[in-house]
């Protein structure tokens, strides 16, 4: 039992930095896409009142691979490995991480 102490230890650490690594993750995001809810209904409005022109077809275009799924799975992947590099507690990290977006 006592060669396990060190282990439960970094375990323990690394859930409370993931989880709170997720839920700051996860507020940052909720503020983004408030920004970028706000954006686009000012675009919205400018286009309606005649100022600007907006060409969304072009547009879709240019995000449409931006949003491709592997791609998406690739960022996430580079993300986890970024946030566990060299961390002995990498396990106890991502499950506190998923924990963390899930409750933020």
């Amino acid at each position: 039992m006592e060669n396990l102490q060190p282990f439960v230890g970094q375990i323990t650490f690394g859930g409370l930095a993931g989880f709170a690594t997720g839920y700051a993750l996860k507020k940052i995001g909720k503020v983004l896409a408030v920004i970028l809810g706000i954006g686009f209904l000012s675009l919205q409005l400018l286009a309606y009142a005649g100022y600007i022109q907006i060409d969304w077809t072009r547009i879709q275009q240019d995000v449409d691979p931006l949003l491709d799924q592997e791609r998406l799975r690739g960022f996430w992947n580079q993300l986890l490995e970024v946030l566990t590099f060299n961390l002995p507690f990498a396990g106890g990290f991502t499950a506190g991480l998923v924990l963390g977006l899930k409750r933020g």
